[in-house]
Protein backbone atom coordinates (compact mmCIF):
# COMPACT_ATOMS: atom_id res chain seq x y z
CA UNK A 1 0.00 0.00 0.00
CA UNK A 2 1.33 3.41 -0.99
CA UNK A 3 1.02 6.00 1.81
CA UNK A 4 0.69 9.65 0.75
CA UNK A 5 0.71 12.61 3.13
CA UNK A 6 -0.97 15.43 1.21
CA UNK A 7 -0.99 18.07 3.97
CA UNK A 8 -3.74 20.75 3.99
CA UNK A 9 -5.66 20.65 0.70
CA UNK A 10 -8.90 21.85 -0.92
CA UNK A 11 -11.70 19.31 -0.98
CA UNK A 12 -12.90 19.38 -4.60
CA UNK A 13 -9.61 18.65 -6.44
CA UNK A 14 -8.83 15.87 -3.94
CA UNK A 15 -12.27 14.34 -4.44
CA UNK A 16 -11.84 14.48 -8.23
CA UNK A 17 -8.36 12.92 -7.94
CA UNK A 18 -9.83 10.00 -5.94
CA UNK A 19 -12.47 9.45 -8.61
CA UNK A 20 -9.87 9.53 -11.40
CA UNK A 21 -7.56 7.14 -9.53
CA UNK A 22 -10.44 4.66 -9.05
CA UNK A 23 -11.67 4.88 -12.66
CA UNK A 24 -8.21 4.26 -14.09
CA UNK A 25 -6.95 1.59 -11.68
CA UNK A 26 -6.80 -2.08 -12.70
CA UNK A 27 -6.26 -5.37 -10.88
CA UNK A 28 -2.52 -4.67 -10.61
CA UNK A 29 -2.78 -1.12 -9.22
CA UNK A 30 -1.38 -0.85 -5.72
CA UNK A 31 -3.79 0.38 -3.04
CA UNK A 32 -3.19 3.87 -1.67
CA UNK A 33 -3.86 5.57 1.66
CA UNK A 34 -4.07 9.36 1.52
CA UNK A 35 -3.61 11.25 4.79
CA UNK A 36 -4.56 14.91 4.82
CA UNK A 37 -6.51 17.80 6.27
CA UNK A 38 -9.11 19.80 4.36
CA UNK A 39 -9.73 23.51 4.29
CA UNK A 40 -13.17 24.29 5.77
CA UNK A 41 -15.94 22.58 3.77
CA UNK A 42 -19.28 20.88 4.23
CA UNK A 43 -19.69 17.70 2.18
CA UNK A 44 -23.10 16.29 1.38
CA UNK A 45 -23.58 12.57 0.73
CA UNK A 46 -25.61 11.05 -2.11
CA UNK A 47 -28.78 10.88 -0.01
CA UNK A 48 -28.06 14.16 1.75
CA UNK A 49 -30.99 16.42 2.56
CA UNK A 50 -30.56 20.19 2.48
CA UNK A 51 -32.73 20.54 5.60
CA UNK A 52 -29.79 19.26 7.65
CA UNK A 53 -27.81 22.43 6.80
CA UNK A 54 -29.06 25.48 8.72
CA UNK A 55 -26.43 28.07 7.96
CA UNK A 56 -23.25 27.66 5.93
CA UNK A 57 -21.62 30.85 7.30
CA UNK A 58 -19.90 31.16 3.92
CA UNK A 59 -18.32 27.71 4.20
CA UNK A 60 -18.69 25.98 0.80
CA UNK A 61 -20.97 22.95 0.42
CA UNK A 62 -19.82 20.22 -1.99
CA UNK A 63 -22.08 17.39 -3.16
CA UNK A 64 -20.23 14.08 -3.26
CA UNK A 65 -20.87 10.48 -4.30
CA UNK A 66 -20.21 8.90 -0.89
CA UNK A 67 -22.98 7.50 1.28
CA UNK A 68 -24.41 9.36 4.27
CA UNK A 69 -25.58 12.87 5.02
CA UNK A 70 -23.77 16.16 5.57
CA UNK A 71 -20.56 16.50 7.57
CA UNK A 72 -17.89 19.13 8.13
CA UNK A 73 -14.16 18.96 7.36
CA UNK A 74 -11.62 21.52 8.52
CA UNK A 75 -8.05 22.01 9.71
CA UNK A 76 -7.18 19.92 12.76
CA UNK A 77 -9.19 16.93 11.52
CA UNK A 78 -7.34 13.91 10.13
CA UNK A 79 -8.80 12.60 6.88
CA UNK A 80 -7.77 9.13 5.76
CA UNK A 81 -8.89 8.30 2.23
CA UNK A 82 -8.71 4.57 1.59
CA UNK A 83 -8.30 3.72 -2.10
CA UNK A 84 -8.57 -0.02 -1.69
CA UNK A 85 -9.36 -2.86 -4.10
CA UNK A 86 -12.01 -4.64 -2.00
CA UNK A 87 -12.34 -7.47 -4.51
CA UNK A 88 -8.64 -8.28 -4.26
CA UNK A 89 -8.79 -8.30 -0.45
CA UNK A 90 -11.92 -10.43 -0.50
CA UNK A 91 -13.88 -8.02 1.69
CA UNK A 92 -17.25 -6.34 1.25
CA UNK A 93 -18.18 -2.72 1.89
CA UNK A 94 -19.76 -3.47 5.28
CA UNK A 95 -16.55 -5.25 6.31
CA UNK A 96 -14.53 -2.24 5.14
CA UNK A 97 -16.67 0.10 7.26
CA UNK A 98 -16.10 -2.13 10.30
CA UNK A 99 -12.38 -2.28 9.51
CA UNK A 100 -12.18 1.54 9.48
CA UNK A 101 -14.18 1.83 12.70
CA UNK A 102 -11.95 -0.78 14.38
CA UNK A 103 -8.83 1.08 13.20
CA UNK A 104 -10.01 4.28 14.89
CA UNK A 105 -11.11 2.42 18.04
CA UNK A 106 -7.66 0.76 18.27
CA UNK A 107 -5.91 4.11 17.75
CA UNK A 108 -8.01 5.81 20.44
CA UNK A 109 -7.47 2.89 22.79
CA UNK A 110 -3.70 3.40 22.42
CA UNK A 111 -4.29 7.01 23.54
CA UNK A 112 -6.29 5.88 26.57
CA UNK A 113 -9.68 6.84 25.11
CA UNK A 114 -12.48 4.29 25.28
CA UNK A 115 -14.72 4.41 22.22
CA UNK A 116 -17.19 2.28 20.31
CA UNK A 117 -19.01 1.89 17.00
CA UNK A 118 -22.80 1.92 16.74
CA UNK A 119 -24.86 -0.47 14.64
CA UNK A 120 -27.44 2.22 13.79
CA UNK A 121 -25.04 5.01 12.78
CA UNK A 122 -21.60 4.42 11.21
CA UNK A 123 -18.70 6.17 12.88
CA UNK A 124 -16.89 6.08 16.22
CA UNK A 125 -18.29 7.49 19.45
CA UNK A 126 -16.95 8.36 22.88
CA UNK A 127 -20.07 7.83 24.95
CA UNK A 128 -22.79 9.69 23.03
CA UNK A 129 -20.36 12.06 21.36
CA UNK A 130 -19.06 11.44 17.85
CA UNK A 131 -15.33 11.70 17.21
CA UNK A 132 -14.99 10.02 13.79
CA UNK A 133 -17.21 9.92 10.69
CA UNK A 134 -16.96 7.74 7.65
CA UNK A 135 -18.42 7.28 4.22
CA UNK A 136 -17.41 5.15 1.26
CA UNK A 137 -18.12 4.77 -2.44
CA UNK A 138 -17.48 1.51 -4.28
CA UNK A 139 -16.83 1.48 -8.02
CA UNK A 140 -15.73 -1.57 -10.02
CA UNK A 141 -14.89 -3.45 -6.82
CA UNK A 142 -12.68 -0.70 -5.36
CA UNK A 143 -13.55 1.88 -2.72
CA UNK A 144 -12.64 5.50 -2.08
CA UNK A 145 -13.50 8.23 0.43
CA UNK A 146 -12.79 6.99 3.97
CA UNK A 147 -12.78 8.26 7.54
CA UNK A 148 -12.31 11.56 9.37
CA UNK A 149 -11.04 11.78 12.96
CA UNK A 150 -11.29 15.01 14.96
CA UNK A 151 -7.93 15.85 16.54
CA UNK A 152 -7.76 19.54 17.51
CA UNK A 153 -10.18 21.65 15.51
CA UNK A 154 -12.78 24.39 15.65
CA UNK A 155 -15.96 22.37 16.19
CA UNK A 156 -18.28 25.39 15.78
CA UNK A 157 -19.26 24.62 12.15
CA UNK A 158 -20.80 21.32 13.29
CA UNK A 159 -23.45 23.46 15.03
CA UNK A 160 -24.51 24.82 11.62
CA UNK A 161 -25.69 21.34 10.53
CA UNK A 162 -27.29 18.16 11.80
CA UNK A 163 -24.04 16.16 11.68
CA UNK A 164 -24.56 13.05 9.55
CA UNK A 165 -28.28 13.87 9.65
CA UNK A 166 -28.63 13.49 13.44
CA UNK A 167 -30.26 16.38 15.26
CA UNK A 168 -28.45 17.38 18.44
CA UNK A 169 -25.53 14.99 17.90
CA UNK A 170 -22.59 16.29 19.90
CA UNK A 171 -19.19 16.26 18.21
CA UNK A 172 -15.94 15.94 20.15
CA UNK A 173 -12.24 16.07 19.32
CA UNK A 174 -9.16 14.59 21.02
CA UNK A 175 -8.16 17.99 22.42
CA UNK A 176 -11.55 18.25 24.16
CA UNK A 177 -10.92 14.83 25.71
CA UNK A 178 -7.61 16.03 27.15
CA UNK A 179 -5.44 14.20 24.58
CA UNK A 180 -2.42 16.27 23.65
CA UNK A 181 -1.22 14.70 20.41
CA UNK A 182 0.07 16.14 17.16
CA UNK A 183 -1.42 15.53 13.73
CA UNK A 184 1.78 13.80 12.60
CA UNK A 185 1.67 11.42 15.59
CA UNK A 186 -1.94 10.47 14.81
CA UNK A 187 -1.13 9.99 11.12
CA UNK A 188 1.66 7.54 12.02
CA UNK A 189 -0.62 5.68 14.43
CA UNK A 190 -3.40 5.48 11.87
CA UNK A 191 -1.08 3.95 9.26
CA UNK A 192 -0.04 1.34 11.83
CA UNK A 193 -3.54 0.35 13.00
CA UNK A 194 -5.12 0.47 9.54
CA UNK A 195 -2.38 -1.70 8.00
CA UNK A 196 -2.81 -4.20 10.82
CA UNK A 197 -6.61 -4.27 10.38
CA UNK A 198 -6.53 -4.74 6.61
CA UNK A 199 -3.90 -7.49 6.86
CA UNK A 200 -6.08 -9.29 9.42
CA UNK A 201 -9.05 -8.89 7.06
CA UNK A 202 -7.18 -10.85 4.37
CA UNK A 203 -6.78 -13.96 6.53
Amino acid sequence: MIIKDLGLVDYLPTYEAMQQFTVHRDQHTEDELWLLEHKAVFTQGLNGKDEHIFNTNNIPVVNTDRGGQVTYHGPGQLIAYTLVDLKRHGIGVRQMVTLLENSVIALLNDLGVESQARADAPGVYVGDRKIASLGLKVKRGACYHGVSLNIDMDLTPFSYINPCGYQGLEIIDLKGLGCDVTMSQVKQQFVSVFTEQINQGKK
